[in-house]
């Protein structure tokens, strides 16, 4: 909080968290040696190891040289980045102490309460919903649905309670999630409510389609979301099941803010060249990304990364710092990553990106007819 001073805790030798023991070297193989050069420079000022200075100065002369300011001043912008995603993990763990504080500024949330009174505007001004609606959209098999349980099960006080959203066993047949489900957060609450969507497409330009017609026309809790490439007999199954078609019976809810789920696996298989199929994900991930329509005046899309327990904290340091410079966002700030894990940092790492978008949806809640008029 504000003038507060965050000392780093001691770990045990398990829990370790520092630079020297989680972020280890992958292969020289495989790592891109831009990446393997700005570690190894972070290293060697820190003081931390002086074989890695002198592998510093060896690795060095294998890359491009240049002496020119903007090339330094490059290298030491993206060393600040490193440590300061590092340090985010550090961090939290610290605040993890706080946790019960945190998840009660969202649990006593309702839609406006971050209104930020500028420009003569005050709550009354403002075209404020009944429920605030966060959209997830992401590829599939990239978690979405794992993580609405994830956050579902955040804010319950049931822990016997059977997991919300269905998800996948094996991504690879199928699509997952075929219909808009929405999930009030928590169970009969009814500030804010995630709509989990079918995975994107591979073709930009029809994920943009669909996007753009939630955007627009608002999302509905039970929606089919049926694609122009989807085959004749899917398109009749989703569009005709009889038990299906309540959701012509709701009313839209405008989406409020975005929250983009990218897995972390995908985006370092993509970095060290394993595929072009993770390759043209990560492409299609940073076009449908930087669509207008996804973003609320200047504010972009939080960002989500899953299965980071599959990788090292180093793996996890390098897909934040890699899709904060693809997609043009702060990555110890905008890009939230939020393993399989059930534990009080990852936890509070879900109520951090809650209150990020809650704030950010407040934001930029449109002001009521008649102000327009006046304007």
């Amino acid at each position: 909080m504000g003038g507060e001073t965050i000392i780093p805790p001691t770990f045990t030798s398990e829990e370790e968290y520092s630079v020297d023991q989680d972020f280890s070297l992958p292969s020289l193989s495989s790592l891109n040696p831009t990446l393997l050069r700005d570690y190894l420079r972070m290293k060697a000022e820190d003081g931390k190891n002086e074989s890695d200075r002198l592998f510093l100065e060896e690795f060095d002369k294998m890359g491009p040289q240049s002496s020119s300011p903007d090339f330094e001043a490059y290298h030491k912008r993206r060393q600040k980045v490193y440590k300061e995603v590092l340090q985010s993990y550090d961090q939290l763990r610290v605040r993890s102490m706080s946790l019960n504080e945190a998840k009660y500024k969202v649990l006593s949330y309702f839609p406006g309460i971050w209104i930020e009174n500028v420009g003569g505007k005050k709550f009354s001004d403002y075209d404020v919903p009944k429920t605030t609606s966060l959209l997830l959209i992401g590829p599939k098999g990239c978690g979405k649905s794992s993580l609405v349980n994830k956050i579902s099960r955040v804010f319950e006080d049931d822990n016997f309670a059977p997991e919300r959203a269905q998800i996948s066993y094996n991504p690879s047949v199928g699509d997952g999630t075929y219909y808009l489900q929405g999930y009030m957060i928590p169970r009969g609450s009814a500030s804010f409510c995630l709509y989990d969507s079918r995975g994107l497409a591979d073709g930009t330009s029809e994920n943009i389609n669909v996007i753009q017609n939630w955007m627009n026309n608002g999302v509905r809790h039970g929606e089919p979301v049926i694609r122009k490439s989807d085959d004749s007999s899917l398109r009749r199954r989703m569009k005709f099941k009889p038990r299906e078609l309540g959701w012509k019976f709701c009313r839209p809810q405008m989406v409020n803010f975005v929250i983009f789920v990218v897995d972390a696996v995908s985006v370092l298989k993509s970095i060290e060249g394993h595929g072009v199929e993770d390759l043209l994900c990560l492409q299609m991930i940073n076009e449908v990304f930087k669509h207008p329509c996804l973003s609320f005046k200047d504010d972009k899309p939080v960002v989500v990364i899953t299965h980071g327990d599959l990788l090292s904290i180093a793996d996890r340091v390098r897909a934040r710092v890699y899709l904060g410079e693809l997609l043009g966002i702060p990555p110890a700030k905008q890009i939230f990553d939020i393993p399989e894990n059930h534990d009080p940092v990852t936890e509070l790492t879900i109520v951090d990106m809650l209150r990020y978008s809650l704030e950010h949806a407040d934001r930029n809640l449109p002001y009521k007819n008649w102000v327009m008029e006046n304007v």
